[in-house]
């Protein structure tokens, strides 16, 4: 079964653009990688001055998890992201219509 690993945080609306191009430094680096499709996406709103963004890594294997630390330490996303990453895996399942 096709494991999707979902991680999101808050970071500073000011630091938007500085965050983005490190982001996805990190995640094209992670996808050449690991032969995995990624994206990063970010609230449209503004609240208490901060968006909410999100990454989205799809089929990852079981350790993926450590591999981000790891990443998110190497391109210095701790810097910018305010307060804790929330991780949540979801699998694929197959609907009947």
């Amino acid at each position: 079964m096709s494991t999707n690993l979902y991680i999101y945080y808050k970071v500073a609306a000011s630091r938007a653009q500085e965050f983005d191009h490190a982001a996805a430094a990190m995640q094209a680096d992670l996808s050449l990688q690991h032969q995995i499709n990624t994206a990063l996406k970010r609230s449209a709103e503004i609240k208490d001055e901060h968006h909410t963004w999100m990454e989205v890594y799809s089929s990852v294997p079981p350790d993926f998890l450590q591999v981000i630390d790891q990443a998110v330490t190497q391109h210095g996303l701790a810097a910018f992201i305010e307060g804790p990453r929330h991780t949540e895996f979801f699998v694929n399942i197959s609907s009947c219509a």
